[in-house]
């Protein structure tokens, strides 16, 4: 009963701990309201706000190519790139380049390239990042919530760099997104249409963008292409009300589901927490392929919970390239497929399934390819536990393969051993024509012809599954 008590206290101080965890303090940046600390003045044309009211998510991260994610406007240059350029390289603002360029680490001399290849835009949504003050001559990052129709620079990948009106870098904002308390001070005051579980993070596009898809904030029908940096005058227009059709994901990964949406002009939306792996397969979505949705309209994407698993090697394709520490099976990819690797486990025949013919990979024999599961080290001569292996493939003993190829994964002995009598001493460790197993010899005490020692007995109790899912 003691021991009860004991167990029910630990486990209610587990499930207290995410409540002890201590917020992120963020501070509020309200579209059009001064900085205190800038880089620049805000009065010194860099760039204006609009004003725009905050759209709600399915999910607060977002990608960087994500269709629709910023908007833009028919009015030009919301941000006057050209006149930070002319601001950062001037030697009275040495310092302040200096400073610049270090919270988005960069030098000094790559500011103008870096800035050329930046674009405007305005926020749709109320967006957390990483914002800088200049004080004492350095940059003081701050956790910042971004009112959305501030207007921002982005990078190839989407990711908000700067922030036009005063000049300030940005960098992605890292922390528990539902862990934030918001500080609402200095002139910036709760905006209306506030709500805290819509706030967004962008993280980078899963490529470098050629054009950014943007709406137009005051007309949501028009669509904006933009050319990834340029400033609006290469602006193309498209209908924003035009239907497009969910493209076939099935089967596809992440990574490419996400380009073809967006390529599509939609969006991607995931239910689990966070974004999965780009290599995550992907099994439906929601809608399904072929529905017809509007630009910038969401798609749930289901994945699979765990990786792809390999497909069995056929005959002749030799053996896995590495074991796991135990020989029941392999924990990376199989010998030619080109499977993700964390798919190897399922992928191993069970010895009485595997090939007889043992030609391995052109790489030739090698140490890695060779070392028997469950031996102490490679070319030891002896399972781990000790004691020669008591379970075997007999039918291989009567068919030695050629002496040139590495034994198939999960053999105590190399494959040339198997048809020989123990007549052989000890030969020499560092011999070259044969698998580093020919170190030592198979036991001699029983007298009975080596084939007892061709398959160690952890893949006999526990063979792996050639079944694919």
């Amino acid at each position: 009963m003691r021991k009860l008590a004991v167990l029910v206290v630990f486990l209610l101080a587990l499930g207290g701990c995410d409540a002890n965890t201590p917020l992120f303090e963020v501070k509020a940046v309200a579209a059009g309201v001064p900085s205190l600390a800038p880089f620049f003045a805000e009065d010194s044309g860099l760039g204006r706000d609009a004003r725009v009211r905050s759209r709600p998510v399915p999910s607060g991260l977002q990608q960087g190519d994500t269709p629709g994610l910023y908007g833009g406007t028919e009015q030009p240059k919301i941000c006057d790139v050209e006149r930070l350029k002319r601001f950062l390289t001037a030697p009275r603002n040495a310092g302040k380049a200096r400073a610049w360029a270090a919270a988005l680490e960069l030098r000094t001399d790559q500011i103008p390239g870096y800035l050329d290849r930046l674009t405007p835009v305005l926020l749709r949504h109320d967006t957390l990042a990483l914002n800088h003050d200049y004080k004492k001559g350095k940059a003081v990052p701050f956790r910042a919530l971004l009112q959305a129709g501030i207007a921002v620079l982005v990078d190839e990948k989407g990711l908000p760099s700067v922030k036009c009106s005063c000049g300030n870098p940005l960098r992605p904002f890292e922390g528990n997104t539902s862990r934030i308390s918001v500080t609402f001070e200095d002139g910036n005051e709760k905006w209306q249409g506030y709500d805290r579980s819509e706030v967004v993070v962008v993280r980078p596009a899963s490529r470098e963008l050629e054009r950014i898809a943007l709406v137009d904030v005051e007309d949501a029908e028009r669509g904006i292409q933009r050319p990834v940096g340029t400033t609006g005058e290469a602006d193309s227009d498209f209908d924003a009300t035009k239907r497009r059709a969910v493209p076939r994901l099935a089967g596809t990964t992440f990574a490419e589901a996400s380009r073809r949406l967006s390529d599509a002009g939609l969006a991607v939306a995931y239910g689990g927490e966070g974004l999965p792996p780009d290599r995550a397969r992907v099994v439906s979505t929601e809608p399904g392929a072929g529905a017809e949705l509007p630009f910038g309209a969401y798609v749930t994407v289901r994945v699979a919970t765990t990786p792809p698993a390999l497909p069995a090697p056929p005959a002749g394709s030799g053996t896995p390239t590495s074991a796991g520490p135990t020989g029941v099976r392999p924990t990376e990819a199989g010998p030619t497929s080109g499977a993700p690797t964390s798919g190897g486990a399922t992928s191993q025949e069970p010895p009485s399934q595997r090939p007889r013919s043992s030609t391995a990979p052109s790489s030739g024999p090698s140490s890695s390819s060779a070392a028997p599961p469950g031996s102490g080290s490679p070319g030891s001569g002896s399972p781990g536990s000790g004691s020669p292996a008591t379970s075997a493939a007999p039918p291989r003993s009567s068919a030695p393969p050629a002496v040139t190829s590495s034994p198939p994964t999960g053999t105590d002995t190399p494959p040339k051993a198997t048809g020989e009598p123990p007549r052989t001493p000890s030969p020499p460790p560092q011999t070259t024509s044969s698998p580093p197993r020919a170190t030592s010899p198979p036991p001699q005490t029983s007298g009975s012809p080596p084939q007892t020692t061709s398959s160690p007995p952890p893949v006999t109790t526990t063979p792996a599954s050639s079944a694919t899912p």
